[in-house]
């Protein structure tokens, strides 16, 4: 009986079955959809360092045969025969995935499947439907890889690009290609002697009671390819396809014209492979206004739409049209427009703001884990471990001593990882390099990567234990959280801030305690409260962050 598998689940490919000569079948479908399904043989970085192991219809098997691309056959979209005992060690993990070929979202599938068949006999099945996803182009489906043993992982991570932008994340490269090769004929053989029967039910598929002698795979006419999607000889009749089996997208030769943005959304910078739309008259506005400063409203703009931003920024109402994939049409009235301003906003980027009070990270990006306050994880996709982050004894007492202590957890994997406390306004701000200080209670994540320590302001006197502050250094991203939009402002000899309001400032200023208010008249009735300021003074380009907000 097949054991039901969940994303995430794993399990010993010897827990399973005996067999290692493995049928891998696939099924996936939705309305006026066509998919190209593919294994990518990985080494022990998780990278196609070998083009002949990327298994798909221009290069149907691996050289020795360990994997071979059998077609549509037993009610499966796709299939696979893999035997792992000829795999080469330099291979240490088989990634199962499916790619929209053309325009159209992972969300617009119906139910599926993906499942391995030892000996007639179906062993596992991982189910999955367009639920799980949103705006993604791709799935990765299920992978073997070795951990002293052969396991089986159902993975189900979306991801954003087509075909062409999967292969960049394993590391392999778009070939350029004159004419496209026209695909083999599919096969209408026999299935082998290890798949299931052609006309078994999809439930199980259990071997009948006299097996035909087995037969081996046809064998594809084309031989494998000496680079991702160039074909050995170019075909007689090329055919306008999408990458592999047409030719390479180039700035030139659009996949798919992008249709008219909907009205009100400012202009998006085309994916890869399409061409640059018509330059639009120039905006009413400028550029972005700087970091916390609040956009004014501008003829033209619709309420509450911000400005066009870089990537990282707070995103435009819409989205950027994936790889291969045309910009969505003005929304019809009903519940696709009433939902369209909140849709993902996915930019390709590590960091992204998909609004002033959200924030996502994409861990795959970078390689580097994000250290996060516990408790912020809104939701998140694909393969994510949190774990606790301590601070270690001396940690713990300085973090006390200074009220600078921070409750962190760590996130790390292959996924991407959504981020909000209480409504705040989130800030993305870059390091590179240099370095910025930040209370902790205004610090909700920032890259591992980055040096972070207590950092004694000179001076007393100033009331909560606002004498220290943390600071951040390196190269690396830290997330910080206002109330309200804050504004930034410059340093001069005569900058003063609350110290109950100040947020941020550059690590190069000189910060000094200042009080305008005698210790005296503090006793008389209605003074002013403001006994306690902080004193800015630094070389041109320092600068702070003050919210509209006392803590």
């Amino acid at each position: 009986m097949a054991r039901e598998f969940q994303r995430g689940h794993k399990a010993k490919i010897s827990d399973l079955t005996p067999g290692t000569d493995l049928y891998v079948g696939v099924q996936i479908a939705g309305p006026g959809l066509t998919f190209d399904i593919s294994c990518f043989g990985l080494d022990a970085n998780e990278q196609l360092s070998d083009d002949r192991y990327f298994v798909f219809f221009n290069q149907p098997k691996s050289p020795e045969e360990s994997i071979q691309q059998l077609g549509a056959q037993a009610g499966d979209t796709e299939s696979f025969r893999v035997t792992l005992d000829r795999v080469p060690a330099s291979i240490h993990k088989l990634s199962f995935t499916a790619t929209i070929d053309g325009a159209g979202q992972m969300s617009q599938i119906g139910p599926g499947y993906l499942r391995i068949v030892a000996g007639g006999e179906e062993v596992v099945r991982y189910s999955f439907t367009g639920a799980e996803f949103t705006t993604e182009r791709a799935v990765m489906l299920g992978d073997f890889y070795l951990k002293d043993v052969w396991r089986f992982a159902a993975v189900g991570q979306g991801f954003d690009g087509g075909l062409a932008a999967l292969l960049k994340n394993f590391g392999g490269e778009v070939a350029e290609e004159e004419e496209p090769q026209q695909q083999a004929p599919a096969q209408t053989g026999a299935a082998p002697g290890f798949a299931p029967p052609p006309q078994a039910p999809a439930p199980s598929f259990g071997a009948p009671a006299q097996a035909p002698a087995p037969q081996a795979a046809p064998q594809q006419a084309p031989a494998p390819a000496p680079s991702f999607g160039a074909p050995p000889a170019p075909a007689p009749a090329p055919q306008p396809q999408a990458y592999p089996q047409h030719s390479a997208p180039t700035m030139a030769a659009p996949l798919a014209p992008p249709a008219p943005a909907p009205y009100g959304q400012p202009p998006q910078q085309p994916s890869y492979g399409q061409v640059p739309p018509p330059a639009p008259a120039p905006a009413p506005y400028g550029q972005q206004p700087g970091y916390g400063q609040v956009p004014g409203q501008v003829p033209g703009q619709m309420p509450g739409q911000f400005p066009g931003q870089a990537p990282g920024q707070y995103p435009p109402g819409g989205q950027q049209p994936g790889y291969g994939q045309q910009a969505p049409a003005p929304a019809a009235a009903g519940l696709t427009a009433a939902l369209q301003p909140y849709k993902e906003a996915p930019t390709g980027a590590r960091w992204t703001a998909q609004n002033p009070q959200l924030m996502r990270v994409d861990l795959s990006m970078g390689g580097q884990p994000v250290l996060a306050r516990q408790g912020s994880m809104v939701l998140y996709q694909g393969k994510v471990d949190f774990s606790y982050k301590g601070a270690g004894f001396a940690g713990r007492i300085v973090g006390n001593a200074t009220g600078q202590e921070m409750q962190l957890m760590r996130c790390t994997g292959r996924g991407q990882v959504f981020l909000a406390e209480n409504g705040a306004h989130l800030h993305a701000i870059e390091l590179q390099g240099d370095a910025i200080c930040v209370s902790a209670e205004n610090v909700l994540a920032f890259d591992e990567s980055l040096q972070h320590e207590v950092r004694r302001i000179e001076g007393h006197g100033i009331p909560g234990g606002a004498l220290f502050t943390m600071q951040f250094q390196g190269a690396g991203t830290v997330i910080v959280k206002t109330h309200g939009v804050p504004v930034v402002l410059p340093v001069t000899p005569t900058t003063f801030a609350d110290s109950n309001a100040i947020v941020a400032w550059s690590a190069a200023s000189q910060v000094i305690i200042s009080s305008q208010v005698r210790l005296r008249r503090n006793a008389y009735p209605g003074h002013s409260g403001e006994t306690v300021n902080l004193q800015f003074r630094g070389a041109p380009g320092n600068f702070i962050v003050v919210q509209p907000y006392e803590v």
